[in-house]
């Protein structure tokens, strides 16, 4: 399905953000990777992602979409997220933090 802008937006604004990185540029989905609001839509991207209505039988509304980077999903039946992807922290002391976002697989 097209989403409007508008909707796409506020789905996007439904991810975590931090204020370590910019958040109209980066936040991270409900398995922690990284995605980026500039590939939305772009599967072959490290950072793109995709919008997912997590309530089974429900209406595409902002309250039941979230957004998922492209390999990460929801299984409904469960009512669990599915990780494949998630951010990339090996090599950072717990206080470090990282302004490259990266992405490893689980």
């Amino acid at each position: 399905m097209g989403y409007s802008e508008n909707l796409i937006q506020q789905v996007w604004e439904k991810g975590r953000a931090t204020t370590d990185i910019s958040m109209d540029l980066w936040r991270e989905d409900e398995c922690g990777a990284w995605i980026s609001r500039t590939d939305y839509g772009k599967a072959d991207s490290e950072f793109g992602w995709r919008i997912v209505n997590v309530t089974p039988g429900g209406p595409d509304s902002v309250e039941n979409l979230r957004p998922f980077h492209f390999r990460n999903g929801y299984d409904m039946a469960n009512h669990k997220v599915k990780r494949h992807v998630t951010a990339d922290r090996t090599l950072l002391a717990t206080f470090e933090r990282t302004f490259e976002p990266r992405n490893r697989n689980t």
